[in-house]
């Protein structure tokens, strides 16, 4: 009897990937028609992009030999809550760094344009008013970095020729080689002194609501907050009371609720600039997507240890 090769499911994104090893079954599914094999034979599963969770955790109640699930974001929050039902020892993995370069791009991006004042320029612009005005420079401002992983480490490379002063944060002390990360319970200290804030730090259950009213309140008025994690990491209620009274602004990728409905307070807000979700997705994401998901076939056809594990479900 012949052996049965491991079913592996890709999402039909991937159309162009070749050069995949051999001695896999492979299957190509786009999320919305019918399952292009039977989910009980999938043994290491690839999600399609997209941001609806639905879609993702669709086949997973079915797929009983599962052993792989490979994340194409570095977020997997919603995924994980979705693992937790599955029956049977599962390993997620995900795109961390993937997605840094981009996201690094936007959040100097969304600084530099508000701080210049930008938004308020293009709405000059629509009125066809000519109407200068000075504004902010990045130029030696404080920054402090929430969540020096890929996405921060890559933005302060970034920042290095506005010569800012950077304060990096992350989840407890560490030396890394651009300089200390100092612990998150230096926060309400940190962001007193700090002109621009960035979160870049995963969405978990310590950094759910990390930037509550206390916090925001005690952040150096005038200060911006950029977020291009996720939105839950900031109490939008306490946001919205903190820039309709003028003493923060604010430049958003990320939002809660997300997406961000029509007629939410936030679409309107003075001194808020949203863009929707879009740091990671460049042309360039795609060919390191899939040169990470060969890494991760090639090691899992060979009984290797994955890259980027999140966790394992038993």
């Amino acid at each position: 009897m012949t052996a049965r090769s491991p079913q592996v499911w890709l999402p039909a994104q991937f159309g162009r990937l070749a050069d995949l090893p051999p001695g896999l079954d492979y299957a190509r599914w786009d999320g919305r028609s019918a399952f292009p094999t039977d989910p009980a034979e999938v043994e290491f599963y690839v999600p399609p992009l997209t941001k609806d969770i639905g879609v993702i955790a669709r086949p997973l109640a079915r797929m009983t030999r599962l052993q792989v699930v490979q994340a194409l974001s570095a977020g997997t929050e919603d995924l994980r809550a979705a693992l937790d039902l599955m029956p049977r020892e599962v390993t997620l993995c995900n795109a961390k760094g993937v997605p840094a370069a981009g996201t690094a791009e936007l959040a100097l991006t969304l600084i530099l344009a508000s701080l210049r004042g930008i938004p308020e320029s293009l709405r000059a612009q629509d009125r066809e008013d000519w109407d200068p005005r000075t504004f902010s420079t990045l130029h030696d401002r404080s920054v402090l970095i929430v969540g020096h992983g890929a996405v921060g480490s890559a933005l302060e490379e970034l920042l290095t020729p506005f010569a800012c002063a950077v304060t990096r944060v992350g989840r407890a002390d560490r030396d890394t080689p651009q300089g200390p990360v100092r612990s998150v319970s230096l926060l309400p200290r940190l962001v007193a002194d700090a002109d621009v804030i960035v979160l870049c730090t995963p969405l978990t259950a310590s950094t759910r609501g990390l930037f509550d009213a206390a916090l925001l309140s005690r952040v150096k008025d005038g200060a911006l907050l950029v977020n291009v994690s996720r939105g839950a990491v900031v109490d939008t209620d306490a946001l919205l009371k903190e820039v309709h009274g003028g003493r923060l602004r604010a430049a958003l990728d990320v939002t809660d609720p997300e997406p961000l409905p029509p007629g939410h307070p936030l679409w309107t807000a003075p001194g808020v600039l949203v863009t929707p979700h879009v740091g990671a997705f460049t042309p360039g994401l795609w060919p390191r997507l899939e040169a990470l998901v060969r890494r991760q076939l090639a090691r899992f056809a060979a009984g290797r240890e994955l890259e980027n594990v999140v966790t394992r479900w038993h």
